[in-house]
């Protein structure tokens, strides 16, 4: 028993209850620490490549792996019981984000079928007709793209290792000296297939990173960080936009980051200045990806302050703008920059002259921007549209926990501070979940001993509610958006966390084979968990999913769970 020294043994009902509470709400706040760190790190764009494509599945998988772990720890003859905990939580992991969060994705994301095809219609209004609890269960659903194809695809691929451990396993009985020794080389052999698998998966992930879903991801997290107020525009978009403009500058030969000083555009000291011809009259527009970028983050935030609603921003609308977004912005400057895209002098700028707008803001200089003045940090005329800008149609949106206070300061700083932020969020997040996975795992154990249940199926319901909650929300928060996009990056992150299960966690319970010599005999177990994974990687591979069918697949966990039980009792261990 680790830290803390609470004996499960020896307390009574009511405590071990307190226990599983109080180190189920640790798991699972330390899992959101984790989770919600490696979310700010996206606002970085020197490791956003690698977060997407790294640090989020990785980590994503401590607290499971932590659980798997500690499960195999100890005596050997102890820990060969209370391995069934571990496995418990890899099955019942694996299982609940295949079947419960995806059902719930599809049916939160849903959409009317149109068409002669029957194909989910993103561009209705409404996009759901009959938004009712059992309304056209047959004729909604969501649409499969090929992210989520390749997700599925991957997660079938990195099954394999359950196959080969499965092959001595199906025919070794015995103590468990016996069916270890039996098990030995197997188990090396499936470890070092899951560890293929486990660099092929970051390998492709990082090579994906510019994604659809990685996209997506990145932008959700920079709309949140200006939706809280927590940052400022030049803060959340600068580094973006340089990062955005040196790549292109290395793939193309050329790319322009322009800064406003005494009337001009100037070439900044890091780049040179190749302007291109946008059609709005000064020469200078952002690039085409840029531009995409910016339009994706402020179309929101330009109907927002468009009070009038007639398409255009007047400058004291685009004032009021930069005020609410944390940009000390001089009035002569403002005045300069306006002008500049006021071709016809009628006092206002419709949307492409606003983002070319911003864009100019964005790669100012601090000093040139506001005219050497400090921040009156007051607030202004427009919070209450502000306030609203990035609401979409019935979503109560889950913001990121980001640093307060970082929006006086200067864009590199805000950035240190989120470094700073994030770091400390992954630390604590990680200690408190190899701190309190051990003597969760005794618990479990403990409960199952009481209720005289195996732990298999304590840990199978229990641990995922834990370890994967934060997946979990995450997932509907997304797919409640009802897009393409969205729909995309919350099923892909679920396939993504079997595939790391798959990879990552089933690689430690075969490094405890070999090294420790424990023995595998969860054939039962690991035949509902491919099952599973196979089923659900058919359907996925699918153009579309009805929400009929994601009411079968909702069915699956529950059923899962009798098949292991059925097996079992006919002699499978």
């Amino acid at each position: 028993m680790g830290i803390p020294a609470i004996e499960p043994s020896e307390v009574g009902a009511t405590g071990l209850a307190w226990l599983l509470i109080s180190y189920g709400y640790v798991l699972y706040y330390a899992s959101n620490l984790i989770s919600e760190g490696s979310d700010l790190l996206l606002l970085i764009p020197s490791l956003a490549g690698l977060v997407g494509g790294v640090v989020l599945p990785l980590l994503g998988a401590v607290p499971d792996g932590a659980i798997m772990l500690f499960s195999g720890l100890g005596d050997v003859d102890e820990a060969q019981k209370t391995l069934s905990v571990g496995v418990g939580a890899l099955a019942g992991s694996t299982i609940m984000l295949l079947t419960v969060p995806y059902a719930l994705c599809v049916y939160h994301g849903r959409v009317d079928f149109s068409g002669a095809d029957e194909l989910p219609n993103y561009k209705g209004n409404p996009k759901l007709r009959d938004s009712s609890a059992c309304g056209s269960l047959s004729s909604t659903g969501v649409s499969l793209t090929p992210e989520i194809h390749h997700g599925a695809k991957m997660m079938m691929l990195t099954t394999f290792p359950y196959f080969l451990i499965q092959v001595p396993a199906f025919f070794l009985d015995g103590d468990r000296e016996a069916v270890s020794a039996g098990e030995h080389w197997w188990a090396a052999a499936s470890f070092l297939m899951c560890m293929i698998f486990f660099i092929a998966y970051l390998y492709t992930q990082v090579k994906m990173s510019n994604d659809t879903a990685h996209k997506l991801k990145r932008m959700a997290v920079i709309k949140d960080s200006l939706k809280a107020g927590a940052m400022s525009l030049k803060g959340a978009l600068s580094e973006q936009v340089k990062t955005m403009e040196r790549k292109s500058y290395r793939q193309n030969g050329s790319f322009f980051n322009p800064t406003r000083s005494s009337g001009s555009f100037l070439a900044n000291e890091e780049s040179q200045l190749s302007p291109t011809n946008g059609g709005d009259g000064n020469g200078v527009t952002p690039s085409e990806e840029v531009s995409k970028m910016l339009r994706e983050i402020l179309t929101d935030a330009f109907r927002g302050y468009d009070m009038d609603g007639n398409g255009t921003l007047s400058m004291k609308e685009f004032g009021l703008f930069l005020t609410d977004f944390h940009e000390t912005v001089s009035p002569e400057y403002l005045g300069s920059v306006f002008s500049q895209f006021d071709q016809d002098n009628d006092g206002t700028i419709d949307f492409n002259e606003f983002i070319c707008a911003c864009y100019i803001i964005i790669t100012s200089t601090d000093d040139v921007a506001s005219g050497g003045r400090e921040s009156s940090g007051g607030q202004s005329l427009a919070v209450s549209v502000g306030e609203k800008i990035f609401e979409e149609e019935g979503e109560d949106e889950e913001q990121e926990e980001v640093p307060e206070d970082l929006t006086s300061l200067s864009p590199e700083e805000q950035q240190s501070a989120i470094k700073r932020r994030a770091f400390s969020m992954l630390f604590i997040g990680t200690g408190l979940v190899l701190i309190f996975a051990d003597p969760m795992v005794d618990v479990l154990s403990e409960l199952a001993e009481r209720l005289e249940i195996p732990a298999f199926y304590v840990s199978f319901v229990l641990a995922p509610l834990a370890s994967n909650a934060s997946e979990v929300i995450a997932s509907q928060y997304y797919a409640a958006k009802k897009t393409h996009k969205t729909i995309t990056v919350a099923l892909t992150a679920l396939e993504g966390a079997a595939s790391m299960n798959n990879t990552f966690c089933l690689s430690i319970f075969m490094a405890l084979i070999y090294f420790r010599g424990l023995a595998w005999q969860y054939s039962a177990e690991t035949i509902a968990i491919v099952l599973v994974q196979l089923v659900m990687g058919v359907w996925s591979l699918r153009a579309k999913m009805s929400t009929s069918t994601a009411c079968i697949v909702l069915s699956l966990f529950p059923l899962s769970v009798m098949f292991v039980a059925l097996l079992e009792y006919l002699g499978l261990d």
